[in-house]
Formats: structure tokens, sequence, C-alpha cells
């Protein structure tokens, strides 16, 4: 398994992180020996960076995943989230940060994580973030219950604004670095290179618009969006190649990024993702996407507040 270093922190990562979201029934109910047996397999397999959040499951990723890693806690490097805890659930507090991290460790099983992160920081207030709730991540990693920290989201650029105004250890984005969106480098690139940050991508796939059959009807990308992902299916078929592994295989390219997270449920799936790992891109292939893409190229939408939403995008 490919490693590479998770910004200034000292830990190495797998370039394939397992998202814990599915452990909590999050892309429907999943047996927990099942989901065991996936996360046991994953870092038998080299799989050592794990992202898992109380929201996922409205706690039941934690706890199952906390069941699952007796044992294996040493082996992995394990990331969780804080301040959100419902679909539009959320609490900036210093108190909430403070009560997330010892409820977190409860249900992880675990004295301490390695990476503590603020959950989807677009559904914050950008001064309160900065002001209070970031410090209170602060005390938490002074307290040595997390090693370090991170904020995530979906808007590249006020993570970017935050992370200048608050040094952080790693930043975590989901849709912003794959076939149809992949501005993370140009927004965010320049500002880890510099203060030395991880950055994780996540959602390889485009949350489902990059998958067989296309985006749920739930999807907020735009229309012509989930059509263009269609299209890139169509053409992979065309090549013998599965969208699925074109995608992932484009993600774990991308040099910049340290690991980038999938959602895994079973063992077939992370042995479907584990041989990517061993594949190619294919340059003409690639060559044909780019040209169906250009339309709509970095094409993305907004969740969270409207004063976090980026120049032209509204939610």
């Amino acid at each position: 398994m490919q490693t590479r270093p998770l910004g200034r922190t000292g830990l190495q990562v797998s370039i394939l992180g397992l998202g814990g979201a599915p452990l909590g029934d999050e892309y429907g109910a999943l047996n927990e020996q099942s989901g065991a047996r996936a996360v046991h397999h994953a870092i038998e397999s080299g799989i050592n960076f794990i992202d898992v959040a109380p929201y996922y499951g409205r706690t039941l990723a934690e706890e199952r995943l906390g069941r699952a890693l007796e044992g294996y806690r040493d082996q992995v490097v394990l990331a969780t989230k804080c301040c959100r805890y419902d679909l539009r659930g959320f609490d900036f507090s210093a108190a909430r940060v403070h009560a997330d991290i010892d409820a977190c460790l409860t249900r992880l099983r675990t004295d301490y994580v390695d990476l503590f992160q603020i959950h989807d920081v677009e559904f914050g207030e950008h001064s309160r973030i900065l002001e209070e709730t970031l410090p209170a991540l602060r005390e938490v990693q002074e307290s040595g219950k997390a090693r370090f920290i991170g904020i995530t989201g979906l808007p590249v650029r006020m993570l970017r604004d935050l992370a200048r105004e608050f040094p952080v250890d790693t930043v975590l984005s989901y849709c912003h670095c794959n076939l149809l969106v992949n501005d993370l480098e140009e927004i965010l690139g320049p500002l880890a290179a510099e203060c030395g940050m991880g950055l994780i991508n996540a959602s390889p796939l485009h949350m489902g618009v990059l998958s067989p059959g296309g985006a749920q009807d739930w999807h907020p990308a735009p229309a012509q969006v989930k059509e263009t992902g269609r299209r890139i299916e169509a053409l992979c078929e065309e090549h013998g190649r599965s969208v699925v592994d074109v995608a992932l295989r484009f993600a774990l390219d991308q040099e910049y990024v340290c690991s980038t997270l999938c959602g895994m449920r079973t063992v077939a799936e992370i042995d479907q993702n584990l041989a990517v790992l061993e594949s190619r891109s294919d340059p003409e292939l690639l060559n044909r996407i780019e040209e169906l893409v250009a339309p709509v190229k970095n094409v993305t939408w907004h969740d969270g507040l409207p004063e976090n939403a980026p120049p032209g995008l509204a939610h």
C-alpha cells in the first residue's frame, strides 16, 4: 500500500482511506458483523486511515467502528469530527467541541484520536468558527485527546480562508478532486504547500455522479453535470473500463492529496478498490473525458449558510 505524509504531522497515511459513513447505515442497512469484517480486511490490506463522524448514523458509525477496532487501534490513523449531529443540526460552540471529543472517545473506545475535525464549516458563521470553535479544538489538542486538528466541508475557498487565518493540520473537502470538479489543488494547494497542511479528498465519485446508473434524484448537482456523468460512464464502458475504477484511479494519481476517502461497505468493495491501486490511468481515455467535461468543468453547488456561498452560487 502506497502512503503519503499527512502534511507535517509526521503521520503516514494510505493513499486510499476508509470512509466510515456506511458503518452508520448512511447508504442502506449494513450488518454489523459484515461491516467489522470490512474494517478488518481494509486494515490487513494496508489501509491505515479511517475517517468517521458522530453525524454518520447519528453516532452509530462511531459505535460500530469502536467495537471493530478492538485489537486494531494501534494500526490506524483515526479521524473523527465534531459540531454536526443531524441533517441540519449544528452547534459550533466551544462547549460542544469539548462535549463531542469526550463522547467520541467513549464510542470509539480509545483514549485519543489522531485527527479531530470540525464537520462542514459552511454551516457555521465564519467569525464564530475562527474565534470560538477552532480555539476549542486547539484546547482539545493541547489536552492530548486529539493529536492533530483539521477542518472539513464543501466550499474550498472558505476552507482556505479559515486555514489561512487559523493554522490547522489538515483540510478535508469533498467533490472537489475528481473527474468533474478538480479545483482543490488550485485553491488550497498553494496554502497547503506553504503551511504544511495535509489535504484529504472525499467523494472521488462526486457523490455518485461517477457511478453506474448515475446520481440519485436528491443529488444537488445541476442536471447538465449529472448528464455528463452518464456520458462519462458510457465512454468508459466503450473503453472496457468501469467508471468507478477510472474515477478512483484519477483521484489516487493526484499526488498533492494525502489520502482519498472511499465509503466501502463490504470486503468485496474493498477488494475492488484495492485492485485499482494496481491499475494505471489511460491517457487517451482521460483526454476524451476532459473534452466531455469541458462545458461543466468545476461547476458545483452550495450547501450551508448563504453568506458562505462562493461568488455566483446560491444555496
